[in-house]
């Protein structure tokens, strides 16, 4: 420990089960003089004990054995770019108040979660939504409005595929990424669960001012949030899912591209690369009859399809690390825009009546024996004038 001391590090890479010495001991005693130091911990024995030590003493990452030598190099790049520096430190603001920060030279300052974003650094921002889990809602029959009583809310699926494809990027690219969602406080769960997959910050917009927002309201102060976030560290990157489930709009994504003048992708299965020096992006459009792959130039946004990826799942630390994360709230004592603008009163969309369709009974054709040519016949005439099928006849 004391030769640990005496020496500057860019970062600690520490084994908890270190030979004849606890690590979680020794990330303690290392923490009461290299406060700020990333530590990035390694463990053959992962428990939720471990997991909270080490977030408690500010370890930036942990990785559980057996592990492969590409995601150990990963995992120490990860903790490299939080790596402090002597730097004299400058203002930067964050949710409305300026904080003093370490930056390092050549670097800009980022509002998002308070750390340093190196110039070549992607930034992806992934705007996700609190939505009723549409399995197990129900419509009153005499206002035609939703049940929301004992409705669970979940993340919006299209949205899981959204954070999962911004991850993915910040795997291979090393980006950035912030989580943005627009609702009630209850929102947060959404954010945080973000963060326990790997999202590097969130913010959650909430204001009753927002309320009863239809889409075009929604996209404002999406847009607005994005717009004072690229003002602080440049956005590159916006992803959204294709749609929501509570109401299928497919609306919102192309609302904020409209509003920020970006380039628009929807309907995206698969990014095919991404160009950071020519600052343009390939992409794969899933369309009804075929496939579609387009060439845009960044910052763009993207709307994605549920047949993307298939979402990765939260490892406990991350669990731990987001529980406690910090979660800043912006209202539109932030955001500043006309209210008029915003919410129900910004909505020119009104819902009057939500219903389920009524289906038309289905008819059966029996037939059995001899009947079995006629009943093909009776039914082979139903496709024909459904249009479902076409009979062709013989020369």
């Amino acid at each position: 420990m004391a030769r640990a001391i005496q020496h500057d590090y860019a970062g600690i890479v520490l084994d908890i089960r270190m030979p004849r010495l606890d690590g979680i001991q020794f990330l303690e005693e290392l923490r009461q003089s290299k406060p700020n130091l990333p530590v990035l911990i390694l463990t053959g024995f992962p428990s939720v004990a471990s997991a909270a030590a080490a977030v408690r003493l500010g370890a930036r990452d942990y990785i559980t054995k057996p592990f492969t030598p590409e995601e150990l190099v990963q995992a120490v790049r990860r903790m490299l770019r939080l790596a402090p520096s002597s730097a004299p430190a400058i203002s930067s603001f964050w949710a409305g108040q300026t904080v003093q920060q370490e930056v390092q030279p050549g670097a800009s300052t980022s509002a998002v979660g308070r750390r340093l974003l190196p110039e070549h650094r992607m930034h992806v921002v992934v705007c996700v939504k609190m939505v009723p889990d549409t399995t197990q809602v129900k419509i009153d029959p005499v206002t035609n409005t939703l049940i929301r009583k004992d409705v669970p809310f979940i993340t919006n699926p299209f949205d899981t595929r959204a954070v999962e494809e911004a991850l993915r990027i910040k795997d291979k690219y090393g980006a950035w990424v912030t989580a943005l969602s627009m609702g009630p406080p209850a929102a947060e769960m959404v954010l945080r669960r973000a963060m326990a997959l790997g999202v590097d910050a969130a913010i959650l917009l909430s204001d009753v001012a927002f309320g009863g927002a239809d889409t075009l309201a929604t996209s404002k102060v999406l847009a607005e949030a994005i717009k004072m976030l690229d003002q602080r560290e440049p956005v590159d990157l916006i992803i959204c899912g294709q749609q929501t489930i509570d109401g299928d709009p497919a609306q919102v994504g192309p609302g904020i591209a409209c509003r920020l003048g970006v380039s628009q992708l929807t309907l995206v299965d698969a990014i095919l690369k991404i160009d950071l020096e020519a600052k343009l992006i390939h992409v794969r459009r899933r369309l009804e009859q075929h496939y579609e792959v387009v060439e845009a130039p960044l910052p763009a946004l993207l709307t994605v399809v549920r047949e993307i990826n298939v979402p990765r799942y939260p490892t406990v630390p991350r669990r731990l690390a987001a529980a406690e994360a910090p979660l800043p709230i912006w209202s539109n004592a932030t955001l500043k825009l006309e209210p008029d603008k915003v919410g129900l009163r910004g909505s020119p969309t009104q819902v009057k009546r939500i219903f389920a369709p009524q289906r038309a009974k289905g008819e059966i054709v029996e037939g059995e024996g001899e009947q079995k040519e006629a009943a093909l016949k009776r039914v082979l005439e139903k496709l024909v004038d459904w249009e479902i099928v076409r009979l062709h006849e013989e020369a």
